[in-house]
């Protein structure tokens, strides 16, 4: 039987960032593609027929007595392989790796399902590759159009659809998953605790309630490239100045609204050159809150705010919607379940995960495990192995009872 520590162990290795720190394990690329290959050859040894779908999604079933396939009333787990750049090596692999490990507590004591039991790997969950994140959830579940994201292109110009087939996958093929999706019943994810919700309840394991509405927006301001030294300071229309201001406006208007958060995590400019006066210059804003009208209000006045920015140095902005998620609250039946099987506090999440997006499809539920550090989406995102345990001993149990 292994842990999910033992099996973290396993995969350490892939996709270490030594420039950032962390781990880089992006959709389609080759550390992201070495991990699917240690997915399906671990379930290949724990006898689970591996079926990938037309979006790039892994699905491993271990089928009831009887049953040659998936079936009505199926119960699936998982969560994903791929991060951030520069992420921790929790965020997504230990839901894969309990779930893997639960699958052999099982097996230990005897179990055999009642009902199809299917092991989900889902792709790019985070967006780190194209930017739209939760994407193989969105395109199953059929929430974005497929014409929509395979011309999405990553920093090097490759479109998902140029990836795909790269991969040896069939752009062709995407878009929503029926096929799975229809046959499932119930959706549980286990992920590392992206605060310090559960540190401070002083429990090992906890059960998500809500999850914040989120998204992502483009700020594209455009002014005038030129030379860093032959131009004076009152001919210059930078469009550096109205981004690099706007970054300090979306803390202070996160600020004003209820346990609100607003982050600029990246910003590009064009051409990007030390002695060049950048043409224009992106910068993409992530925006959450407990409400629809809250986010969306802190962008509208950031929209506004950049607008003025804009116009005092002579530049224009445009914004776009890159993803959207309305806030989530997850089945309550479902989540009262989990918290009296597990004797477990119930916690809301700022994060986005792929059981948020299959909540309009099905009944859908989290457990967290604890992260003593608080830090997530960074290296310094942590859980104890004995908490790691905890969870995919909690995870098992709820598969047992579903399942029978």
């Amino acid at each position: 039987m292994s842990t999910p520590s033992e099996l973290l162990a396993d995969i350490e290795r892939v996709g270490r960032d030594h420039g950032r720190g962390g781990y880089s394990r992006h959709v389609f690329e080759a550390p992201e593609h070495e991990l699917r290959e240690w997915f399906v050859e671990q379930a290949a040894r724990r006898g689970l027929e591996v079926v990938p779908d037309g979006n790039g999604n892994l699905w491993a079933w271990w089928s009831g007595p009887g049953v040659s396939g998936p079936g009505e009333g199926a119960v699936a787990t998982g969560s994903h392989l791929d991060s951030v750049p520069g992420g921790g090596e929790f965020d997504g692999p230990l839901g894969v790796v309990s779930a893997l490990s639960a699958v052999d507590r099982l097996r230990a004591e005897g179990f055999r399902p009642g009902r199809p039991l299917a092991l989900v790997v889902f792709a790019e969950e985070e967006g780190g590759r194209f930017g739209l994140p939760c994407l193989g959830s969105r395109l199953a579940a059929g929430t974005v159009a497929p014409e929509r994201v395979l011309g999405l292109r990553d920093d090097s110009g490759t479109t998902l659809a140029e990836a795909m087939r790269a991969a040896g996958k069939n752009p062709d093929h995407t878009g929503p998953d029926e096929s799975n999706l229809a046959r499932v019943s119930r959706f549980l994810e286990l992920h590392v605790e992206q605060g310090r919700g559960l540190v401070h309840r002083q429990r090992p394991v906890g059960v998500a309630s809500t999850m914040l509405a989120h998204g992502r927006w483009r700020f594209r301001f455009t002014g005038q490239g030129n030379h860093a030294g032959a131009t004076p300071l009152g001919d210059r229309r930078d469009p550096m100045l109205p981004a690099s201001l706007l970054v300090a406006e979306a803390r202070r208007v996160a600020a004003n609204h209820d346990d609100a958060r607003a982050t600029v995590g990246r910003i590009q400019p064009l051409p990007s050159g030390t002695n060049v006066i950048a043409a224009s210059v992106d910068v993409w804003l992530d925006a959450r809150a407990h409400t629809d009208a809250d986010t969306r209000g802190m962008v509208d006045e950031l929209h506004r705010r950049a607008g003025v920015l804009a116009a005092e140095e002579g530049c224009s902005v445009r914004l776009s919607e890159e993803s959207y998620s309305d806030t989530v609250s997850f089945d309550g039946s479902l989540r009262d379940e989990l918290t009296t099987m597990l004797d477990a506090p119930e916690l809301p999440t700022g994060a986005g995960h792929d059981a948020g997006v299959l909540a309009a499809r099905m009944p859908t539920g989290m457990l967290f495990v604890r992260n003593p550090t608080g830090v997530s989406h960074a290296p310094e995102e942590h859980a104890e192995p004995a908490d790691c345990d905890a969870g995919a001993e909690a995870l098992a149990t709820v598969l047992r009872r579903w399942s029978r």
